[in-house]
Order: structure tokens, then C-alpha cells, then sequence
């Protein structure tokens, strides 16, 4: 009886030792030290600019004191994202000029979409860097990375390690250009949301290439209420009926949901398709048209007009947009103007978000609130069961 009760305590000794390191395992925050980030203008932070020319003036005003290649007054979520691990604000991979991508690369562009576009940017207001073009950017980087670093000097202070990219967070705000697109081609939202499959499909291949390339770690947003956004608002028109009490269209916004519906069922099954990956889905149409329909509540002012644009109802113009001039009598005059003070307003332009509603969605979505699995962002390495 001696001997047994000593195994006993023994065994039950070494199921508490190892429950405790899971535990502590389990709890102990992620250590990111880089991030790569896929996506459209909601978190570009001068990929567009620097292809087709750096977004002007009042752009960037309210952080960077000039433009930084964001469409938006100041920093994006995407910026708080790595701030919040200590990591510096993530070059534009395009961006020749002034990169460090010792920490990660930023692989969004402004106007992208999931699926290919065939037109120009010019024709449509789209941008050619589609998420697939994204990807091969992704993995000539990867591949390229390792070999110029190998030479030393400059280039190794200046790229990734190899074992980086495995332990990388990998984020992706894509999507709502495949929805808008279909709306400004004059399309109706059944025939929208007859194409989100294809999208979906597209986006869910991506994501498992990257997978292959030894991506573990994802953090993926959904697509927001662009029903609420003036550039939308203003170029479609609905009935005073598909307007809801807080001024967003319901249709738009509806499409928006059915693509989330969609998107989400395609994370669960990367789940199931990806064993070895930790993959947060992260609400945040929930959060933005929480902030919209509760401006006042939150601190802001305006919620649907844009602080930086000219006339309308909107203050939207889609020939003179933020930053917009015109010239009169031989001088160049600023029409797309900002307002006195951004920081009361939820809209930068019509199309993107101020800085100061940026950092209040990331302020509500950083604890895992509006995440499914419910882990802070903090936590998105560690992977959860598939039920």
C-alpha cells in the first residue's frame, strides 16, 4: 500500500507539473518579431503611393506632419497593431525609398482586391496589386530576402531573418473592393453577392500558400459597413426605405454581412485544412458600425461626413477628393480641405477612417473581444481545437 500511495502521488505530481507548464504555455503572450500585412487602403501604408504617387497633402497631417503614404490623416490599425508589439510602423513593400523590413513588410496597396481586376487603375479606380499579385510579391520576398541578407553588411540590418517569417504575424483587411467594384460596374447586390464564392475561394487559396511558405500565425478582419462610407452613399443611389437610422445603406451593408457570413466559414476550414496554424477571425464590421451609429457616445462629432473632401452632402467629391486643387486665375488652390479638428470626426475622406477612429477600433478588438476564437491579439499564436 506504501509503494502504490508513493506511484500515486508521483503520477498525480507529473499530471500537475505538466498541467502547469500547459497552462503557463497556453497564457504566455506571443513574441512577433516581424509582421506581414495583405490588404487594400485600410491598412496601405504607401504601397499605392508609391507606385502611382504619394497620396498629398493634408494626408498624414495629423501624426506624420506631411504625407506618409496613407490615405488618412494620421496612422492605421495596422500601425497600432505593431506598435502594440513594439515593432516599428511596417514599409510598404514597394516602397524603395527609406525601407527597413527588418520586422516585416507591408504588402497592401490602396484599391486592391481579391480577385484579379481587368482594368486599369485609371479606368476604374481599382488597384492591379490583387491579392494574388500580392502573394507573389509575398513569396519573391521570402525567397529574395534570404539571399541578399546572406551577403551582410547593410542588407542584413535591413532584412528578416529566415526563422522569422514562421513566427511572423500574418494579418489580412481585404475584400471590400470586390463588393464596391460590383456596385460601381452597376451590378445589383444579388448579382454582388453571386460572385462573393469565387472571392472567398480565392482568398481561402492565398491564405494556404502562405501557409506552405511556413506562415503559422493569422489575424484576419472582415470586411467593414461600407454602406456607411460617403463615396459610396453618394455614387449609388437607394431609396429614403434602404436607409437605416443611422444614415448607412442597408443593402451595401447587407452584402457586407453575407460576405462576413462566407469569409467566417472559410477560416473554420482553413482551420481543419491548416493543423499547425493559429487563424483569429476578427470582427471588425461589428466595431466600426458600432462607432458609427454611436458617434456621440464615443467622442466623435461627425460619423458619416468626410473631414477632408469638398461640398455635397458628404463633403465627397469624387473629382475633388482630399487634397484636390484647383486653378484660379493662374494659382493652384487647395479645394479638398481638411477640417478644423479630425479627431471629432469618424471619416477622413469619404472613403477611410481618421486616425483617431483607427486607434478606437483597434482599442476595442486588441483584447479579443470581437474575435473568434476570443483571444487578445496578444495570444494569436496559440492555436485553438477544431470542433
Amino acid at each position: 500500500m506504501e509503494l502504490r500511495s508513493v506511484f500515486d502521488v508521483s503520477i498525480f505530481t507529473l499530471l500537475l507539473i505538466s498541467t502547469v507548464q500547459w497552462v503557463a504555455f497556453a497564457t504566455s503572450p506571443c513574441h512577433f518579431p516581424a509582421i506581414f500585412n495583405f490588404g487594400d487602403s485600410n491598412s496601405d501604408t504607401g504601397g499605392l503611393s508609391a507606385v502611382f504617387g504619394q497620396a498629398p497633402p493634408p494626408h498624414g497631417e495629423s501624426y506624420f506632419h506631411h504625407p506618409a503614404g496613407r490615405y488618412c490623416d494620421g496612422r492605421l490599425i495596422i500601425d497600432f497593431i505593431a506598435k502594440s508589439f513594439g515593432l516599428p510602423y511596417l514599409s510598404a513593400y514597394l516602397d524603395s525609398v527609406g525601407s527597413n523590413f527588418t520586422h516585416g513588410a507591408n504588402i497592401a496597396t490602396a484599391g486592391s482586391t481579391i480577385r484579379p481586376q481587368n482594368s486599369t487603375l485609371h479606368q476604374s479606380g481599382f488597384s492591379p496589386i490583387s491579392l494574388d499579385v500580392q502573394w507573389n510579391e509575398f513569396y519573391d520576398f521570402h525567397r529574395r530576402s534570404q539571399i541578399i541578407r546572406s551577403q551582410g553588411g547593410v542588407y542584413k540590418k535591413l532584412l528578416p531573418k529566415a526563422e522569422d517569417f514562421s513566427h511572423a504575424l500574418y494579418t489580412f483587411d481585404i475584400g471590400q473592393n470586390d463588393l464596391t467594384s460590383g456596385y460601381f460596374s452597376n451590378m445589383t447586390s444579388s448579382e454582388v453577392k453571386a460572385y462573393v464564392p469565387d472571392v472567398l475561394d480565392q482568398f481561402k487559396n492565398i491564405v494556404s500558400y502562405i501557409y506552405g511558405q511556413g506562415g503559422r500565425n493569422f489575424w484576419i478582419h472582415n470586411t467593414g459597413p461600407f454602406g456607411c462610407l460617403a463615396y459610396v452613399l453618394e455614387r449609388i443611389p437607394i431609396s429614403a426605405a434602404e436607409v437605416d437610422r443611422s444614415g448607412c445603406g442597408t443593402p451595401f451593408n447587407e452584402v457586407a454581412q453575407y460576405f462576413n457570413r462566407g469569409l467566417k466559414r472559410v477560416v473554420f476550414q482553413l482551420r481543419k485544412k491548416l493543423p499547425l496554424a493559429a487563424i483569429t477571425y476578427v470582427d471588425v464590421y461589428s466595431v466600426k458600425y458600432k462607432l458609427v451609429s454611436q458617434a456621440r457616445k464615443h467622442g466623435f462629432n461627425e460619423s458619416l461626413r468626410a473631414c477632408c473632401g469638398h461640398g455635397g452632402k458628404y463633403n465627397y467629391n469624387r473629382q475633388l477628393g482630399c487634397g484636390a486643387k484647383r486653378t484660379v486665375g493662374g494659382r493652384e488652390i487647395l479645394v479638398g480641405k481638411s477640417c478644423k479638428d479630425p479627431s471629432e470626426w469618424i471619416s477622413w475622406d469619404g472613403v477611410h477612417y481618421t486616425q483617431a477612429a483607427n486607434k478606437w477600433i483597434f482599442d476595442q478588438i486588441v483584447d479579443g473581444s470581437f474575435s473568434d476564437p476570443p483571444v487578445p491579439l496578444k495570444m494569436a499564436c496559440q492555436r485553438q481545437p477544431v470542433h
